[in-house]
């Protein structure tokens, strides 16, 4: 009985623990960012090649925010998110308002510290990003690492200035190599049925 008291009052203290840790978890929401940097990315409405081509990224503060609207910015993340065209289909590609689920921009091209000047950068696209529509989206981080503001090169509604890349990714690879084993080995069993059934005629002439 006396266990049984024990493990039902550790049970208690454990559960009360899960409960009182998730409720300090601090969510940070999209809708909850300031839209206060301006972001552009040159090469939009053109087909770029994986790996070769290059997009020149620049971000400053928009002439509208206020004055030290960018005072909590401690570093700035750059990184290339999904249009909407290439989330047909793909559920797990969409955005989510919670940002830690957020699926849309997965690919980081650069975290560096924030300065209140026009920033740019050329970027050679990833060989490894998938073929797809894309925008580019930069991040403030505060000083306890969570995003408080954003900026992107597309409208709200993602439609704009938008750029497409061609790629392969490591999923079609995977299909391609899939493919040539199968080839080379349906290729080998054709060879051995071809080389079994002459063998045998063979031995039937001699008969």
């Amino acid at each position: 009985m006396a266990v049984q008291t024990f493990l039902f009052a550790s049970l208690i203290i454990f559960s009360s623990s899960i409960e009182s840790n998730h409720g300090a978890t601090e969510v940070s929401l999209f809708t909850n960012l300031e839209n206060s940097l301006e972001v552009t990315a040159t090469r939009v409405g053109v087909v770029l090649e994986a790996g070769k081509d290059m997009v020149r990224i620049t971000w400053m503060l928009k002439s509208s925010a206020k004055v030290d609207d960018d005072a909590a910015f401690k570093t700035v993340e750059v990184k290339l998110c999904y249009a909407p065209i290439s989330q047909v289909d793909r559920p797990w590609r969409k955005t989510h308002n919670e940002l830690s689920r957020d699926r849309s921009c997965p690919h980081k091209i650069v975290s560096k510290p924030y300065d209140n000047i026009p920033q740019s950068l050329n970027w050679t696209i990833d060989r490894e990003t998938p073929t797809g529509t894309y925008f580019v989206r930069v991040y403030g981080i505060g000083v306890n690492g969570q995003e408080v503001a954003y900026g992107q090169s597309s409208d709200a509604e993602k439609t704009t200035n938008l750029f497409s890349v061609e790629g392969i990714s490591g999923g079609h690879t995977s299909l391609d190599i899939a493919s040539i084993c199968f080839s080379v080995f349906s290729f080998g069993s054709l060879l051995v049925f071809l080389v079994k059934e002459k063998r045998k005629a063979k031995l039937q002439q001699r008969k």
